[in-house]
Parts: C-alpha cells; sequence; structure tokens
C-alpha cells in the first residue's frame, strides 16, 4: 500500500511557483470526476489520503470566505488552505459577497499556488445566506458579474469556475443559468437542487440534462453534482446528460478508494480499512490539530467503519475519542481481540 508522501506538504505563507493553465479545465477527460467542496470534510489531511488511493481528476478545498481571509482571522484560514503539491490540480473554492474581497482573495489564490479558483453561488447553510453568500447570490446577475470579473482579475491567469444550484424556493435555471454563462467562466458546476430543497429530495438530474442544452456552443463545461454514489454511477449520469464532468461528494465519507479504478473498498479486510483510517487521522493530527478539533474525525471513523460485520462495539468505541492517542488505543483493542486476518 502507497504511503503518503508528506515531505511534499506545501503550507502556504511565501507561495508556491504557479504551474497552472487557462486550460486546466479543456485538458481534463471527458468525462471527468471531481471531489466535491464539503466544510469540515474535505481538508488537507482527506484530500492527501484521497489522492493516495483514489486520486479523480480534479479537487477542491472546502469553501473559505473571503471576508475572513481579509480580516484578523486570516492567519487560521491560511493554515486550513494549506495543501500538498500531489493534490494537484486543486482549486481553492470562495464564498463572499464583496467584489472588491473576491478581488483580494483572487491575488492570494494567484501568490499560494493553487490551480484555479471556484466561486461558491450554492452554498445552503442560513448563517452563509444572511451574510449574502453561498444561494443568496443566485438571480442577482449584475452582482454574479462584478464578483466573476472580480475574480478574473485577481486572480489571473488561473480559471474561475463557478458552483451553484438550480434556484432558491424554485427550479429558476433557465433564468440563472445564462446569467452565470454570460460571465463566461471555466466551468459551471450545478448541485441538481434548489436551496430550500437542501438534501431532503433525490437530485434532479434531468436539470442537468437541461443546463447542458442551455451552455451548448458555448464552450464552457457543465459538471453535474448530487447524490452520486461510485464513479460507475458517475459515468452513467455523465452518458446520460452529456455534462462534462460529474462531481462526487457525500459517497466519499469513509472511502478514499471511491475515484479508484483498480480498489473497491467492499473487498477490502477491516485491518486495511482501520490502518487507512489511523493514517487519515495521524495526518488531521499533525497538519490541522492546532486549529481544528480531533472530535472532527469521528464523523470519519464512522464512515470507515460502515458495513463491516460486527463492527458496532468498535464505531461505539470510536464515537467517544477525543485525541489521536485514543484512536489508536481503540483500533489495538479491537484487532488484538479481534485474532488474526481471516485467511482468502
Amino acid at each position: 500500500m502507497a504511503d503518503l508522501v508528506e515531505e511534499t506538504l506545501v503550507v502556504p505563507r511565501g507561495g508556491v511557483k504557479p504551474t497552472h493553465r487557462q486550460d486546466l479545465w479543456r485538458a481534463l477527460p471527458r468525462p471527468f470526476f471531481m471531489l466535491a467542496p464539503m466544510a469540515n470534510v474535505t481538508d488537507t489531511a482527506f484530500r492527501q489520503v484521497i489522492a493516495t488511493h483514489g486520486r479523480p481528476n480534479l479537487m477542491v478545498t472546502e469553501f473559505t470566505s473571503c471576508e475572513g481571509l481579509c480580516s484578523a482571522g486570516r492567519e487560521r484560514l491560511l493554515q486550513e488552505l494549506q495543501f500538498a503539491q500531489f493534490e494537484r490540480p486543486l482549486l481553492v473554492q470562495l464564498f463572499g459577497k464583496r467584489p472588491a474581497t473576491f478581488y483580494q482573495c483572487g491575488r492570494l489564490a494567484r501568490e499560494l499556488g493553487f490551480d484555479g479558483v471556484d466561486i461558491n453561488t450554492g452554498c445552503p447553510d442560513r448563517a452563509v445566506v444572511r451574510q449574502g453568500a453561498g444561494c443568496a447570490l443566485i438571480g442577482d446577475a449584475q452582482r454574479i458579474a462584478d464578483i466573476v470579473t472580480a475574480t478574473k482579475e485577481g486572480a489571473s491567469p488561473l480559471p474561475v469556475s463557478v458552483k451553484t444550484r438550480l434556484g432558491i424556493h424554485r427550479d429558476t435555471l433557465d433564468e440563472w443559468l445564462p446569467a452565470l454563462l454570460d460571465t463566461v467562466p471555466a466551468a459551471i458546476a450545478i448541485h441538481a437542487r434548489t436551496m430550500r430543497e437542501q438534501s431532503a429530495v433525490p437530485a434532479h438530474w434531468d436539470a442537468i440534462a437541461r443546463a447542458v442544452d442551455i451552455a451548448r456552443g458555448t464552450g464552457i463545461p457543465i459538471v453535474g453534482n448530487g447524490d452520486v454514489r461510485d464513479l460507475a454511477h458517475a459515468a452513467q449520469l455523465a452518458a446520460e446528460t452529456g455534462a462534462d464532468g460529474v462531481m462526487l461528494g457525500r459517497a466519499i465519507f469513509g472511502n478514499p478508494w471511491l475515484f479508484s479504478e483498480q480498489v473497491d473498498k467492499q473487498d477490502l479486510p477491516i485491518e486495511t480499512v482501520l490502518h487507512v483510517m489511523l493514517e487519515h487521522a495521524r495526518l488531521f493530527d499533525r497538519l490541522l490539530g492546532g486549529v481544528r478539533n480531533f472530535v472532527e474525525m469521528r464523523r470519519h471513523f464512522k464512515a470507515y467503519v460502515a458495513g463491516f460485520p460486527a463492527a458496532k462495539r468498535l464505531r461505539v468505541a470510536l464515537m467517544e475519542t477525543l485525541s489521536l492517542g485514543d484512536a489508536e488505543q481503540v483500533v489495538a483493542r479491537y484487532l488484538a481481540t479481534r485474532g488474526p486476518p481471516a485467511a482468502p
């Protein structure tokens, strides 16, 4: 099993020499498969594990506040924006409402060495929407035009993409998508639900097919997102809708092999899964222990051990861990009492 190349870690202070190109999106295979940004999930520790065990064509950071990066909280956020070279190609996702801060953060993204910038207009979280960011931008054609223009000016020559939803209270894709296309982003990713729907209803992949038709002839890639189970399902959805790419999100929980064509988690012994789980936990502790609480790892622990027979007691014990040491002891005790792995 490959080990993480931890010495390649880049902590963004002075920046990294750019290796990106404006044709990043055009250079991706068709269809391409990318990792969705998820708050408090897809941090650099998890992305490094994913890049090692099942690399997608493209990854995106957790979304980061432009206002925060332009405030006294900048240093903490910079720690959360660290990444390793082998995570590339990697986009930084930003949220906010002011073109001026998007311009500044576009410049910062370029200085830090990211391969592109993604603008979030799809987060339905109430706290974000109350700020006038995320889904609050849907339908505001002038503001999104100003934001995309400012981000492009700040980030140039990085490509600038947009992630959005079908609408706020109802599907307004027929009006909203043309407004986005007019800003000429490098790509548009669409979560196939409205803000009101959150994730409570099945994703409307027929709307992704409609988006592809609306964007036809523009040369702007359309990426579909929502309820994608695995790579085979992603390929099926791309074929059915004509989407250039598919973004996978929640299916990655506990399964860094999701993008691998060679390894299926269901075929792995629990010893291997636990080894990678602890690999993930150690990276989280080393890279983010100073700014994030270790209990965030519990959601990952629960997902890693899901689906294994007689894993309930292990899951219960992992849900009580407070530190890396606790997790290591729980796994050691479990393996000691479980006995040697069964013969293949």
